[in-house]
Order: C-alpha cells, then structure tokens, then sequence
C-alpha cells in the first residue's frame, strides 16, 4: 500500500469551493466610495444648466420686434432750435462724477476734470440733426445763424460726418482772447476779422502779415488745406506737394515716399522736414515757423484748437458703441442692455443692489475700473448714442416689448 492511499489523498491545501448561487464579487464593489466618479472640485464642463436670468444674450436670442424708427431722440420739449440744441448737446456731454466708491483717486480725478476742461465747446451737425426732427431746418438754421456771426462752421476733410462741427461765435472769439501764443495786436486784429467776416472758414492771407499768420498756426486757430502748397526746403527750391507718390494723408506735401528716400538719414528732411504737422492737415502748435508755405500760395482756413483730441474721443467711443452691439447675435439690442454695457455693470442705487451690498455680496464693479472711466472720461451713454445715429452707424426703434432698440447698420 502507498503512502499516499495510507495518508488519505493529497496534503495541498485547498481553497473552500464557492457555493452555488452566489454572486462573484468585483473589486469596484467593496467599497461604496470607490464607486463615485472621480471629478476635480470646480465648475462642470460640457454640462449645461438653467440661466439666472442675468445674461441678456440668452434672453434676447431673436429678433426684436420693429414697429418703426424714432423719429426724434430729444426727451426735453423745450428743445426746439439749434440754439438750444448746442447748449444740451455741450451740457450733457459727461456724466456727473460719482459721490462716493468711483474706484478712482483724487490723482486720477483731477486728470478727469481737467481732460473735459480741456476740450473745445464743439458739437457735430450731426449730432443736431439726430437730436432734433427735421434735418433739412436744422441746415437752414445753421445756415442763417453763420450768415449772422452767431456760430462758425468748421470743417474737418476725410473725417466724414464727425469732421462738421459748430462752435458759438462768442466762445470763439473767447478762445482767441484767453490764447497765451498770440500777441496783444494779433489777438485784437484777429477778433476784429472774426466780427467782420462771418459765415466762412476760408481766411484771407493778406489781411494778416506772416508773423501774426505763423503766431495762428502755432496757436491752432489756422491750418491749410491748399492742394497746391508749395514746399521751400532749405536750399530754396520749390516743387509742387502734389504727386502720383504721395499717400492720402500727404497730398498737400513733399512728405512723399519719394521725397524721403533721397534725403540724408538721421536728418530732419528724413521725417518730413520743417513743419511736417501743418503741413499733413494739422493745427497743433508748430515749432519751425512759416519758411515750408508760400503766403501767397497757400488757402488758409480757420481752425479750433484742440479739435484733434475731441475727434480722438468721439472716433474711439463710435467704435467701442458699435463693438458692445456686435456681441448680440443680429447686432441689435434693447436700450437699456446696451446702457447696461456701455456703463460696464456698476453699482447702481436700486433696491436689490443695496441688499446685495447690505449682505456683503458682489453688486457690480466700481466706476473708476471700467472702460467708460478709464478711456472715456465717462463720457455719457445718451451723448454717444445720439452721435451714433447722426453718423448713421445705428438706428433707433420701438419694440412695444421691452422698450426701444438699437440696430447696427
């Protein structure tokens, strides 16, 4: 006999057979943690969930409803003539600074005041024209009221609707008196001139002699847009501005391509010789004087200083107006979601926004830290809106919904 029948079968040890029935366990299954799916903390992406109801892009998803443009933007009845139109037009050009939280030191808003101060009592016809009903008797207003010496019209060329602009007679004249670069017998020849001549920008050279003309370029209050201006360089020789080289902006100068590559580099002629801003259409002050312009030559215009930088602020405002409605999908939106943007969520005083407040929640961001404020100088949503239309870059209408919308064209 072996020893194995002896010993009674194998001396392996042997697991326990399952019984029959039972379910085979899986590892995901001892515990009931493992099972969870395994996430970062955070929001879920690819998941969508309800709107609060804050997002006006979700609310106004379609079309809005048309039932007709707004003839008129003036909510004031008393505003009736271009008078009056000027003074609202000036009056409500800004916002008022903010009392309390405006996110802005007392640095930056000295710099506020004193850039709004700096402005010229300009406004555009345009702006006039969107402002009142009828744009055919604001031209013949203006019109009457230049032959009168009551406002001057300034234009501005390749500036478009923007480059028409009014500025009363009286505050004229009282920029040429607070004028620091002119002379006692400049200033006084030139407000007599003014007096005299009215309901025209062209300027008449002989009236003036070459330096009281250099003292008015420099102060701003001429500029010269002669296509045949003629340029005397320093070896004394002329030539005509105009040629097939020169660029849009220099068609009233040697400031050509041309010109440029033959002169000596590091020199002065190298970026346009003397005078090269009065030259190019511009009326800031000039530093070389009179010797780039033939007097006799030249067709002088009257100009306001500091037009420039009103331009600048309008230009960049249309474009930023214009890029807040392209956010909406048919770019067009309700007045006030546009307001809403144009101001950039800030505080306000309602109820719910001091209960926010009152809880220590966020209610919108200061002032001083918006576009409005920090590039406009807070300049006022209506002021631009109505700017806007005048240009012709949106359009004004009744929805009967939710109130009135504005379209980009």
């Amino acid at each position: 006999m072996s020893l194995r029948k002896i010993l009674g079968g194998s001396s392996r040890v042997k697991k326990a057979s399952k019984k029959s029935g039972a379910k085979p366990s899986s590892p995901s299954s001892a515990s009931w943690a493992s099972s969870l799916p395994r996430r970062k903390p955070g929001i879920q992406r690819g998941k969508s969930f309800p709107s609060d109801g804050d997002d006006e892009d979700d609310l106004f998803d379609d079309k809005l409803d048309d039932y007709g443009l707004v003839k008129a933007l003036a909510t004031d009845p008393n505003l009736r003539d271009t008078s009056q139109a000027i003074l609202h037009i000036r009056n409500h050009m800004f916002s008022p600074m903010p009392d309390r939280a405006a996110g802005m030191n007392s640095t930056r808003i000295a710099e506020v005041l004193n850039y709004r101060k700096s402005l010229p009592p300009v406004v555009t016809i345009s702006h006039i024209q969107a402002l009142l009903s009828s744009p055919s008797a604001v031209e013949r207003e203006i019109a009457e009221l230049a032959r009168a010496g009551f406002v001057r019209k300034i234009v501005v060329p390749r500036r478009g609707d923007i480059g028409e602009i009014l500025v009363l007679g009286a505050d004229y004249e009282q920029m040429v008196k607070d004028s620091t670069s002119l002379d006692d017998s400049t200033r006084e020849k030139m407000i007599t001139y003014l007096k005299d001549n009215h309901g025209t920008q062209a300027f008449k050279v002989e009236a003036f002699s070459a330096s009281e003309i250099d003292q008015l370029l420099k102060a701003g209050f001429l500029t010269s847009h002669n296509p045949g201006a003629i340029y005397h360089g320093r070896s004394g020789r002329s030539s005509l501005a105009a040629n097939l080289y020169s660029r849009p902006g220099d068609k009233v100068t040697l400031t050509s391509l041309e010109n440029i590559s033959r002169q000596p580099t590091g020199s002065l002629d190298a970026v346009g010789g003397e005078g090269v801003i009065h030259k190019t259409g511009g009326s800031g002050p000039g530093s070389l004087g009179m010797s780039w312009l033939d007097i006799d030559a030249a067709e002088l215009k009257l100009a306001v200083p500091g037009n420039g930088t009103f331009l600048k602020l309008l230009s960049l405002a249309l474009d930023h107006l214009i890029s807040l409605l392209s956010k909406s999908r048919f770019r067009e939106a309700p007045e006030t979601v546009l307001r809403d943007r144009w101001d950039g969520g800030i505080a306000k005083e309602e109820a719910r926004y001091v209960a926010k407040r009152a809880r220590g929640e966020f209610a919108g961001v200061l002032p001083g830290q918006t576009r409005k404020w920090r590039q406009f100088y807070g300049l006022s949503f209506d002021w631009i809106l109505q700017e806007a239309v005048g240009t012709g870059l949106v359009e004004v209408f009744e929805t009967r919904s939710v109130g009135r919308g504005v379209r980009a064209l």
